[in-house]
């Protein structure tokens, strides 16, 4: 890459600095409690800029090949929390809370390329099970400190861009025809998501581990 462009790209990623401090600052002196409405409209446009921000960074790092992709994403992953653990008969993902649906691609990539570098190289030393027939389950996990407004609609979440990346190592098809799937939300220390996909037998014992925990909101 030549320094022209990469002054050129640099200079773009910096222009948007300001505006997430700006979106930032606007948070911290925004009433909750009687501005809700407004503090989510603030607080989202700050992580979806921030998003933008890391994707731009890691774009640039790969056209100036400066690091290999599988490395860097690997860092990312260790960042994101993405931790995976697996049984006979299901595989748990945890991942950062999900955002709400965005149109632009470069959006889902700052969740699913490091996912998906996780799975490549999990799977390289871990034999994971494959499934034909199936139960997804996403539990949504808040901060139980937080206001429980934070709290969104299942169908208004990046399932279906996780989804998609799990399902080329786990799964036969993601289709109805194949794959069931279940949401639940539950409060814990911190925000994250769970994806569980398992074996259809095993889910009413995995439905019975989450009413035990007692953390679930959801009405079972």
């Amino acid at each position: 890459m030549d320094k022209n462009t990469l002054s050129s790209r640099l200079s773009r990623i910096e222009e948007e600095l300001p505006k997430l401090s700006n979106t930032i600052s606007a948070m911290k002196i925004t009433d909750t409690g009687a501005y809700g409405k407004n503090y989510e409209e603030l607080s989202l446009d700050a992580a979806q800029r921030a998003e933008r921000i890391a994707c731009s960074l890691r774009n640039l790092i790969f056209a100036a090949n400066l690091v290999a992709k599988p490395l860097l994403m690997e860092k990312t992953a260790e960042v994101h929390g993405i931790a995976i653990t697996h049984a006979a008969d299901r595989v748990e993902i945890t991942l950062p809370g999900l955002m709400p649906k965005r149109t632009r691609r470069v959006n889902t990539t700052f969740l699913t390329d490091p996912l998906y570098a996780s799975l490549e190289a999990y799977t390289k030393e871990h034999p994971l099970p494959h499934f034909t027939e199936c139960v997804v389950c996403f539990s949504h996990v808040f901060d139980r400190t937080l206001s429980t407004r934070r709290v969104r609609d299942y169908d208004n979440l990046e399932c279906k861009q996780i989804l998609d990346t799990v399902s080329g190592f786990l799964m036969t098809d993601d289709s109805g025809l194949f794959c069931d799937a279940y949401h639940t939300t539950e409060f814990g220390e911190r925000d994250c998501t769970v994806l569980t996909v398992m074996e259809k037998m095993a889910f009413p014992g995995w439905l019975a581990e989450v009413k035990n925990r007692g953390n679930s909101i959801s009405d079972f």
